[in-house]
């Protein structure tokens, strides 16, 4: 048995009731095949995949908080510290009723390689808890922010581990997690990213994810000998990322027709409207339902079939394993030329096959979705500077990376003789600056 089918056998049997975590590694060590095989003995002998499958350390922890009635409730906190390689823990922190280990491991381990491939000194990890901030009061969120950070700044800081926001964690609930932070250890410092203006923000950051997809999806299509321009596009989701493609995409001259949100989607032909869509997602936190009364010419449906209109780029950006086969099969119908992923791992693995074997240009989210955490990357380094940065300075370094990105993944899929598989060049490149560090770093 090679080395690779050994790990990914070993991953399933040790880490059993965790399937994303269980894909995440398969796709990765699938795509990591050519390179393991041509340097199999040395990596076997210094266990270098056992190494990289294996997260420095992951943290279980109750946080109980009282509600609005006086009750105490219990959620469970978690935060997995991946990889330190190349610098300190960066990712998310996801608050959703579906998180549970797997799911915070699979985002941890996918997290090395987009960290790696920002070109930026940051390392992979994830964390999060089952709590739902949806419909919580903000007294609420402030109690369970609160209690989650008491625990969680045991483990974090500015150069050992910087979380983020990621689903459900906005500004407020930063907000919340940074002030608890600086009340418990006394510091002021750039422990979390994704914070306000007034407190150590970065400009830039809220678009940073959905422009970022954008500008990769811009550079791939131009390199392949399409214009953006004059394009339609499908988005799934209508959270930070979904709202700010839609936005960049129609100001680089696409039309924008549908988003979606957990119980149904939107088809508008002329074209998302995306100040109604600020309007009724951030500021009355309402659901999609609602869009009509702003663009009576738009259609609402219930459920799923976001990937049924006919468009030329889909971008999915709500969840994990949202585009599955009989979605892709749709869309290459429809004639769908090119497929980036907004969200984390948001196609399935049979979708993505089926995709790529169909000519659809098709980039995964560690390279398409990576402008998100490159810009905490920044805010990190604005932090260390005490400085701020203009949004134009922000953006135009964050255009530089994805578009940096882009190339390396093309590179490396060339030189392996993966032409055209941005899968493959994107794990590829990531995972061999990673290697580097590993090695010279030792058997830690």
């Amino acid at each position: 048995m090679s080395y690779v089918d050994e790990v990914i056998e070993q991953v399933i049997k040790q880490n059993p009731a965790e399937p994303e975590f269980h894909q995440a590694v398969k796709e990765v060590l699938e795509s990591l095949r050519v390179v393991v095989e041509a340097n199999e003995e040395k990596f076997r002998k210094d266990a270098l995949l056992e190494r990289l499958v294996n997260p420095e350390r992951q943290f279980k922890f109750r946080v109980p908080w009282v509600d609005d009635k006086g009750q105490v409730q219990v959620n469970t906190g978690y935060r997995v510290q991946f990889n330190s390689a190349i610098g300190p823990y960066k990712g998310g922190l996801r608050l959703h009723p579906s998180v549970n280990l797997g799911i915070i491991k699979f985002l941890g381990f996918e997290q090395i390689f987009k960290n790696s491939l920002t070109g930026l000194p940051i390392g992979g990890g994830k964390g999060g808890s089952d709590f739902d901030p949806k419909g919580k009061s903000d007294r609420e969120v402030m109690a369970f922010c609160q209690s989650f950070m008491t625990e969680l700044c045991k483990y974090i800081g500015a150069d050992t581990d910087v979380p983020a926001g990621d689903i459900g964690t906005g500004a407020r609930e930063i907000g919340f997690m940074f002030g608890q932070y600086k009340r418990i250890r006394g510091v002021y410092e750039g422990v979390l990213t994704g914070k306000g203006l007034s407190y150590g923000g970065s400009l830039a950051r809220t678009e940073a994810t959905g422009y970022g997809l954008l500008y990769i999806t811009e550079e791939m299509l131009k390199c392949n000998g399409q214009d953006i321009a004059g394009k339609t596009v499908a988005v799934s989701g209508s959270g930070n990322v979904a709202i700010y493609a839609t936005q960049k995409a129609q100001q680089l001259g696409a039309k924008v027709v549908t988003v979606s949100d957990s119980t149904g989607w939107v088809y508008d032909p002329d074209g998302i409207d995306v100040a109604a869509l600020k309007e009724i997602k951030e500021v009355n936190r309402a659901r999609l339902t609602e869009y009509k009364k702003y663009r009576p010419n738009s259609e609402y449906h219930e459920g799923k079939g976001v990937w049924s209109a006919k468009v030329d780029i889909a971008l999915p950006c709500a969840t994990q394993n949202e585009l599955d086969i009989e979605d892709a099969k749709t869309l290459v119908a429809n004639g769908v030329l090119a497929v980036c992923e907004g969200a984390n791992m948001p196609t399935t693995l049979e979708a993505t096959e089926y995709l790529q074997k169909n000519g659809v240009y098709f980039v995964p989210g560690k390279a398409a979705n990576a402008g998100g955490v490159a810009t905490s990357a920044l805010e990190m380094s604005q932090n260390s500077e005490r400085l701020s940065w203009s949004f134009e300075e922000v953006d135009s370094k964050l255009k530089g990376i994805m578009v940096n990105i882009f190339h390396n993944l093309d590179s490396a899929a060339k030189k392996y003789g993966f032409d055209g598989n941005y899968v493959v060049g994107a794990n590829i490149a990531g995972f061999e600056k990673v290697v580097d560090a590993m090695n010279a770093q030792g058997i830690v």
